[in-house]
């Protein structure tokens, strides 16, 4: 048994690097009084993780350079000195990039997961990503019956949960993403009603045309020109939902507002951006309602896994280069 870990070596100047992080060998952890040693079998990446990185957001804290880099995990305890949390208790929360964590519970909260669900669905529909998605789209756009709703980056961890909630509630979804595969698996298996490919389509015909009587509800997970079009496709009294902006995170310099936002005012619009943990108080409502739909067939999850503790910072890369289907996930070599 070995301890590594991947440090922020240099904060990113536009796309990331892989000289931005470093890999290291690291004392391994020993629990003491009330901490338990947890073993990390999974690791996701996020595309906010680009903004702890540079220290441009402002709900969390930075990673700070040479510090392990942040991240949720989900692993096993393997060595307890807590008897609320035995050995071989399956847990998530923030693990960062390493291969052993200890906490007391607090110092790395953990979330105890009941025994059968797999660490990767814990991590997926499950986790902040099936957690962000309900909140969005439920709470901010709430869609109802023959609703028209549009969700852009719908192949990709959140935007593929939050179309199909919308999809549960009634509505009709039409989901824009990049490349035939992912439009296929939008179809196909998680139900969606259309699906647009911006990268071999023109976007904003092909929203026309599959959204004639406007856009009730507009999930945004890009920003950029994709928001612009949606914006300039709403229906009276639509909901836009700011989720996140990944065509913008490798951009440098002042980022352009959107060009047709005054059509919130044509169209009685309201267009809100959110924080999922401001949610915290009602996250186990939503886990069962998740829990609920993954059961009964009408919610469907989907992974990518790079295998290697060593791949996270390709794995992170890759998302800004639209490489994943559903989450993305790094599964650790033990």
């Amino acid at each position: 048994m070995r301890n590594q870990q991947i440090l922020l070596a240099a904060r990113p100047s536009g796309a990331i690097k892989p000289s931005d992080f470093k890999l290291v060998d690291a004392p391994m952890p020993v629990p003491g009084t009330g901490e338990v040693l947890v073993e990390v079998h999974y690791l996701a990446v996020e595309p906010a993780m680009k903004g702890w990185m540079e220290a441009r957001v402002d709900y969390v804290a930075p990673v700070e350079i040479d510090s392990v880099m942040r991240g949720p995990g989900a692993g096993v305890v393997i060595a307890s000195n807590d008897p609320d949390l035995p050995e071989g208790t399956p847990v998530t929360g923030q693990l960062g990039w390493q291969r052993y964590v200890v906490s007391d519970g607090n110092s790395v909260p953990l979330r105890k997961l009941p025994q059968g669900i797999p660490l990767p669905l814990a991590l997926n529909v499950l986790g902040i990503t099936g957690l962000t998605a309900y909140f969005g789209m439920l709470d901010i756009g709430a869609p109802g019956e023959g609703d028209t709703v549009l969700v852009s980056g719908a192949a990709g961890a959140t935007g593929s949960v939050a179309g199909q909630l919308a999809r549960i509630q009634g509505a009709r979804v039409i989901g824009i993403a990049g490349g035939a595969e992912k439009c296929s698996w939008l179809v196909d298996e998680l139900g969606f009603d259309g699906a647009i490919n911006y990268k071999a389509e023109d976007t904003a015909a092909r929203v026309k045309a599959l959204c004639p009587q406007g856009v009730n509800v507009y999930f945004d997970n890009v920003g950029g020109d994709i928001l612009d079009i949606a914006l300039a496709h709403l229906a009276d009294g639509a909901r836009v939902v700011l989720c996140g902006g990944i065509s913008r995170y490798n951009e440098s310099g002042p980022i352009p507002g959107p060009v047709n936002y005054f059509n919130l005012v044509y169209r009685r619009a309201r267009m809100e951006g959110f924080i999922v943990l401001d949610y915290q108080e009602r996250f186990g409502q939503a886990v069962r309602a998740l829990s609920d739909w993954l059961q009964s067939g009408q919610l469907h999850s989907r992974e990518t896994v790079l295998q290697g503790f060593s791949q996270l910072p390709q794995a992170l890369m890759g998302l800004f280069d639209g490489n994943n289907i559903g989450k993305q996930l790094v599964e650790v070599d033990r």
